[in-house]
């Protein structure tokens, strides 16, 4: 950090890197910056609170490039402050640009924590509910704003449960577009009825829709998806009720 920052903001800034350091699985890099002075403190404010990382694994197989937040000025409890925690009296809003490689996409599609969260998922066809189970899932960011997927799922209709491969490519939804579904095919498993389809793209729509995200106690919403070759740039708003401290920043 800069040497012309303060002594309380050094302080501040230094206990929060190593609790949050201390919590991470892993961490290549990470610089948290309070800006804020002694008198500000006592009177419960910081200016704001500043975030960089590089390499952060929050939990086990779900991996984050590159991480960069800044808040708006934020109230916080003076007494906990002088000890090193910072601790929110008030919801505060950030911007954040985060970095997801190719790579550590599919990892974290293997964890068992993405995995749990998407189990039988159900769609409404002509109003009867179908249901299918991800079995494998990949990713590919070939580039062009395209995002590529490979897998297979256990289809469970009435009556029937059968296993179904597919590719599609999507161009998620951006500041200036939304979510497109360019292409659906299914490559084992002897095809869908076209009700199935339509009902599965419906779906998929849904889900790249998605206004916000929840994660402990902030609420992200997706401002911009930039895909590159091998990697996806979210660019985001959140409203952070909470920082994550060394008691929930692991939480499912």
């Amino acid at each position: 950090m800069p040497d012309e920052h303060r002594l309380e903001e050094k302080f501040l800034s230094q206990e929060a890197e190593r609790r949050i350091s201390e919590k991470l699985d892993e961490v290549e890099q990470i610089e948290i910056d309070v800006q804020t002075d002694l008198l500000k403190i006592a009177q419960g404010q910081a200016d704001g609170v500043s975030v960089a990382g590089q390499g952060l694994v929050i939990q086990e197989g779900i991996r984050v490039q590159e991480i960069k937040l800044q808040t708006d000025s934020i109230a916080i409890n003076p007494f906990n402050a002088l000890f090193g925690q910072i601790e929110l009296s008030e919801p505060v809003n950030a911007i954040a640009r985060m970095i997801l490689t190719e790579v550590d996409i599919n990892r974290a599609l293997t964890s068992d924590f993405v995995r749990s969260q998407m189990q039988n998922l159900e769609l409404n066809v002509d109003g009867e509910i179908v249901s299918f189970e991800p079995e494998e899932i990949q990713v590919f960011l070939p580039g062009d704003g395209k995002v590529e997927f490979r897998g297979k799922v256990l289809l469970k209709e009435i009556g029937n449960t059968r296993p179904l491969a597919y590719t599609a490519i999507a161009r998620p939804r951006t500041h200036s577009q939304p979510a497109m579904l360019e292409s659906f095919n299914c490559t084992e498993g002897g095809g869908i009825s076209i009700e199935l389809i339509t009902a599965f793209m419906r779906k998929a729509k849904e889900l790249m829709d998605i206004p916000y995200f929840e994660w402990e106690d902030i609420t992200f919403s997706i401002k911009d998806i930039q895909v590159e070759i091998g990697s996806l740039i979210l660019l985001l708003e959140a409203q952070v009720r909470q920082i994550p401290s060394s008691t929930t920043v692991l939480s499912p």
